[in-house]
């Protein structure tokens, strides 16, 4: 029981103790009304507007088959480097019975009307031979067959693109080999052996097989709040950060404001577009996360101090700071100060302070 007592004392004694230890900082910060006294200092003030995006490459494209099918084989992975003219992936063609049955009767019937054409001509040949016919006619025969003939060849052509994906003649060729049109590197690889593949045309977009793109030109794209766009102009310095990358910086200088905005998520938003400066030292990859400061203003060694010091009056058109009274003990003093650049945060003093002077800082009013 006793030493419940003690215990229950300590915990009195050093509960009276924090009490009191409150009750003498609150006196004395009553007694100083919680001023402190900020020094004007010399720093640097940057004015700038943020872009957010992403690190792209300035020349992308899809890779799409023309001809139907299914993949064969694949030669490419995401990741490598191909040349114009590499081959891709192999389709296999991959016919319905429908078209089966539709190639082989409109052969049937191009050889079966090549046929007659050809006997009509080889008839009225003899009979022109025998002055039976003019010139004229026999004209018309061997228009008639050559038609004939060229539909014919068409018929063949198409029965062999649909039953192996090949077509040769005229001097050139159409196989199932998908090359790549440009050089660049491989971003994505949508298909995978034995999935079908529709093919491009003019009614409809067809299967998306890879992304190519040239990662040796990588630009910044991006958008800015409407609030900022007004401020900037092409060639404007730029310093990215990329958000992979927090301890580099690249830079750069904006080369595209889009003229319309676009709305997104109820904000109002301009399109930009940044050329990037070369830097042998980061190795940047299409898709990073970035945010762009463009340099609108920027001072170095100005004097500044914090703006919330700043007091305003008739509209902003007069601007005042509190320094400390002469005495320690006289009340802080208001003087008039010419401000300039500010960031938000910190504001540049034209005149009125020097270096080293102090400014005072009131506490934050309570509301009560």
């Amino acid at each position: 029981m006793a030493r419940l007592f003690k215990i229950l004392f300590v915990l009195i004694f050093i509960g009276a103790a924090a009490v009191g230890v409150y009750a003498w900082i609150r006196n004395k910060t009553k007694a100083d009304n919680g001023i402190k006294l900020v020094d004007v200092k010399i720093d640097s003030i940057t004015e700038k507007a943020i872009a957010v995006g992403q690190i792209q490459p300035r020349l992308k494209f899809q890779v799409k088959s023309k001809i139907s099918g299914i993949v064969k084989r694949c030669y490419i992975q995401v990741g490598d480097k191909v040349k114009p003219g590499d081959p891709l992936f192999e389709i296999a063609p991959d016919p319905t019975p429908q078209e089966l049955i539709e190639v082989d009767r409109s052969l049937q019937s191009m050889q079966a009307t090549y046929d007659r054409a050809k006997a009509d001509f080889d008839r009225f040949e003899n009979l022109y031979n025998q002055g039976v016919i003019s010139k004229g006619d026999l004209d018309g025969s061997r228009e008639a067959f050559d038609l004939a003939s060229v539909a014919l060849n068409r018929a063949r052509q198409n029965r062999e693109l649909t039953m192996s994906g090949r077509v040769t003649g005229g001097g050139s060729a159409m196989e199932t080999i998908i090359r790549s049109p440009a050089g660049g590197t491989i971003l994505t690889r949508t298909v995978d052996p034995g999935d079908p593949v529709v093919p491009l045309t003019s009614y409809q977009a067809g299967t998306e097989m890879a992304t190519i793109a040239n990662m040796d030109d990588l630009i910044f794209k991006g958008t800015v709040d409407e609030i900022d766009v007004g401020k900037m102009r092409i060639t404007m310095p730029v310093r990215i950060k990329v958000g992979a990358l927090p301890s580099n910086v690249v830079t750069g200088h904006v080369s595209r404001i889009a003229p319309q905005a676009q709305k997104k998520e109820g904000s109002t938003l301009f399109d930009v577009e940044i050329e990037l400066d070369p830097n042998a030292n980061v190795i940047l990859r299409a898709g990073y996360s970035a945010n762009a400061d463009v340099i609108i203003r920027e001072k170095r060694d100005i004097l500044v101090i914090p703006e919330r010091l700043v007091i305003f009056e008739d509209d902003g058109r007069r601007t005042f700071v509190e320094v400390p009274g002469a005495n320690p003990k006289d009340p802080p003093r208001k003087i008039a100060v010419v401000i300039g650049l500010s960031d938000g945060l910190n504001v540049e003093i034209i005149s009125g302070l020097k270096k080293g002077d102090k400014v005072v800082q009131r506490p934050p009013k309570e509301i009560e």
